[in-house]
């Protein structure tokens, strides 16, 4: 009955859309920041990596460096070679490998390497990727191709498919973290159905996945159709009246109801700066003008100004003015 089920299932993914998800293998890893890591990799098939807990920085080829902290949830494209460094004490990960088959004989193969997977994976494995073989063909069908011929979200010509990776935000970043934890779950499992579970969990999660991706496009389109930038107008004035509050990025998002994420992204488009940025350039502005009254105290200048700490304060003023506080200051005064 359950085979029944599975092949009922297949036969449909494959009507819809030529080709059938599958999900290869799903690795659980435990860094520490002296481990010795791959200096770099790259899959056949696209790589889901939840961060459990912990800090990374993740280099891709393509995408520049970006720091992961605890929930993020990163989507890395087949053959995109990447690299990360443990930024904290530890790093507690899952990477979940999938993509695309088109014939049933691809899925068989693919079928028995996760069935002879190692039952006791070591839990600090330095393996780059997974540890069965994945067929090349996995590198040619894009994520947004199957997802949208398999009428599954995305029915518009998406841009996102030339970028390396695609980090997943919004409402269903949780969910997807939550079905990449069932996925393996069931793999290491010896239930009854196991088999139809796991296909059933990996076409929730690219519905899942869809979802996201199409929230992300849509917010892309508002954009740059200039529908936020009332929102970004409003955010500006927020923290023209805050910044010396200690104000963030995440505050002045959420005081206009939207994502840190896509405010990020109207800001720069309509101001040609980041919201960090800008708050940091009026901190500063701030900064030198009290620092020319040679009465207040460098320190009591750091939290006027904006500044959490007199540390934070020195570090950022010489990035942006190529001198110090107290340099700044003996230089206005002469």
């Amino acid at each position: 009955m359950a085979n029944k089920l599975l092949s009922a299932i297949e036969d449909g993914v494959f009507l819809s859309a030529g080709s059938v998800p599958v999900v290869i293998e799903g690795i659980e890893h435990t860094y520490d920041t002296g481990d010795s890591l791959p200096s770099e990799s790259a899959h056949n098939s696209h790589e889901l990596l939840y961060l459990r807990d912990g800090e990374i920085e993740l280099s891709v080829d393509g995408g520049g460096k970006m720091k992961l902290g605890k929930g993020s949830t990163i989507v890395i494209r087949p053959l995109v070679k990447h690299r990360l460094v443990v930024k904290s004490g530890k790093a507690d990960m899952l990477n979940l490998y999938f993509g695309f088959i088109h014939d049933t004989k691809e899925l068989s193969a693919a079928r028995e390497g996760i069935g002879n997977m190692p039952e006791n994976k070591p839990e600090k494995s330095k393996n780059a990727g997974p540890s069965v073989a994945i067929p090349g063909s996995m590198a040619q069908i894009s994520l947004e191709s199957f997802l949208k011929f398999a009428d599954l979200g995305l029915t518009e010509d998406n841009e996102m498919t030339s970028h390396p990776c695609f980090i997943v935000t919004g409402s269903e970043k949780t969910e997807i973290s939550h079905l990449a934890e069932r996925i393996v779950s069931e793999m290491k499992s010896s239930r009854y159905s196991k088999e139809l579970m796991i296909q059933t969990l990996t076409v929730e999660l690219m519905i899942n996945l869809s979802r996201a991706m199409r929230n992300e496009w849509e917010e892309n389109i508002r954009v740059k159709t200039g529908k936020a930038k009332e929102l970004v107008a409003i955010a500006r004035q927020y923290m023209d009246a805050n910044f010396d509050q200690g104000v963030t990025v995440a505050q002045a998002a959420q005081y206009v109801f939207l994502s840190q994420g896509y405010f990020t992204r109207a800001f720069v488009h309509e101001m040609g700066i980041s919201p960090m940025n800008y708050l940091m350039k009026k901190r500063i502005e701030r900064a030198c003008s009290l620092l020319e009254n040679n009465e207040i105290k460098v320190s009591a200048i750091s939290l006027q100004s904006g500044f959490s700490s007199p540390q934070r304060f020195n570090v950022a003023f010489r990035k942006l003015m190529g001198m110090t506080p107290m340099e700044y200051r003996k230089l206005h005064l002469k």
